[in-house]
């Protein structure tokens, strides 16, 4: 696929990196020669410098026959003028915007059409994070939780900790603890390895366990896996910038929040627009003001300012200080795997979940979810079978009878509004919403192909 990145700046770049490796034709634009010439050592790519949404800079680029053009430049404006530009001088099928301004996002569904501005998917990074977050709290034993088919069914990661029911038990034991409730354990990865779970696969503890389930049996599960975590009640944000601000509106009908912000100015704006969040004017850093919130009491403390070692550094002051789970919101992909699970509990990244909200548009088959999972090493995928057993190689197969790349699990089935856990004889049919782990992600095309029915289906 011809795919042209606007922006190489760390959500653009991380995309280029992504998309390239599964031998893509990328070609990014940006303005700032040394970030082009830090991707091109990089990764094999073409780079164009210029002004993203200029008509002859996309011509450069190769805009009258890509197939796809994605704009992450940090402007709005420049995102959607050029998302038109490309409709209207090159018919580029497929163009997709990033718009952070919650002005433009009230109004997405006139907005964004051919009869007003071209774009055929916005994302917003903030509300991604904001989304992301709120489910974590939402599940606070969990490591990580993703959606699919519409919120039906939730993959969860979580770690066994020493007390969990289930630690020091084998899988298979796991129907006979949650009577009534159907789960799938799609991957275990032990001490940083991936093992492909199996009825005897024994847990251990600190196992980082990947499971699937449908929405309203999670919290069973996550009980079975570890000590049950109390529900969260009382909420620290460091931050009052866009995700702090939405962060605090979708919490504060639910918890106590209290929200830090160092600008005077933005904290009058946060307190005269937040119905039930107390907003502190001050340094989350700052030891004495943690104190005085009584941080040993706090169920979870988010840092979502826009510095990372601000994050980093607030996060870890807050665990010290008693905090019962700290998220930290991390840009540079080097830090994650430095702080997340040592200082911080968890660290999140707006560069992985804008990936993923992108990579299911550039699939190939019917894949119409993708969540990048482990800092990009894995994924976890909703496609959609089509044909029949002629035309297709899963519909009309026992699970046992798909030949999966090494490592892929299924983990269950959207049939309809029903949900099945997928097992070894569980038949795929038409139409059917299979959900997949891909523990290397190397094997993603492999896993494309299988849902791509035959040409005669076609």
């Amino acid at each position: 696929m011809k795919i042209i990145i606007l922006g190489a700046g760390q959500v653009g770049s991380t995309l280029a990196d992504n998309l390239a490796r599964e031998s893509n034709d990328v070609t990014v634009v940006d303005t700032d020669p040394q970030l082009l010439a830090d991707l091109q050592d990089r990764l094999d790519i073409r780079t164009v410098q210029g002004f993203a949404s200029h008509p002859e800079v996309l011509t450069r680029a190769g805009a009258r026959d890509a197939d796809m053009l994605i704009a992450v430049t940090d402007r709005d404006e420049i995102n959607m003028v050029a998302c038109q530009v490309a409709y209207t001088l090159f018919q580029t099928p497929t163009k997709i915007a990033r718009v952070r301004a919650s002005e433009y996002q009230r109004e997405a569904e006139s907005l964004f059409c051919n009869e007003a501005l071209p774009i055929d998917m916005q994302i917003s990074p903030e509300q991604l994070v904001t989304d992301y977050i709120v489910r974590l709290v939402e599940y606070p034993g969990a490591l990580q939780v993703v959606d699919f088919a519409e919120g039906r069914v939730r993959l969860v990661g979580v770690r066994a900790y020493y007390g969990g029911p289930l630690v020091g038990q084998e899988l298979r034991e796991i129907a006979s603890h949650i009577p009534g409730v159907d789960s799938r354990v799609a991957a275990i990865y032990r001490r940083g390895r991936p093992i492909i779970p199996e009825g005897s696969t024994m847990i251990e503890a600190e196992d980082e366990i990947f499971f699937v389930a449908a929405s309203k049996d999670i919290s069973r599960v996550i009980g079975e896996m570890r000590s049950q975590d109390e529900p969260v009640r009382r909420v620290v944000i460091a931050g009052g910038g866009n995700i702090g601000y939405r962060l605090a509106a979708a919490l504060e009908k639910k918890c106590r929040v209290r929200l830090i912000e160092q600008r005077r100015e933005r904290a009058r704006y946060l307190s005269e627009n937040l119905a039930n969040t107390i907003v502190l004017v001050g340094d989350a850093a700052n030891e004495s003001l943690l104190l005085d919130e009584n941080i040993e009491h706090t169920d979870v403390f988010c840092s979502v300012t826009n510095d990372d070692e601000a994050n980093i550094l607030s996060a870890m002051l807050a665990k010290r200080m008693g905090a019962r789970k700290v998220l930290s919101l991390i840009n540079r992909p080097a830090y994650l795997d430095l702080v997340e699970g040592h200082v911080i509990d968890i660290a999140v990244s707006p560069q992985q979940s804008t990936v993923s909200a992108l990579l299911a548009h550039v699939r190939r088959g019917d894949v119409v979810r993708v969540h990048s999972l482990r800092r990009g090493a894995a994924e976890a995928i909703e496609a959609i079978a089509h044909g029949d057993a002629k035309s297709s190689q899963v519909v009309g197969r026992q699970v046992d009878e798909i030949k999966l790349p090494a490592g892929t699990t299924i983990g269950a089935i959207v049939r309809g509004d029903t949900v099945l856990m997928a097992h070894h004889d569980t038949v795929i049919e038409a139409e059917d919403h299979v959900i997949l782990f891909i523990v290397d992600r190397k094997h993603m095309g492999e896993v494309e192909r299988l849902f791509q029915a035959a040409p005669s289906f076609l």
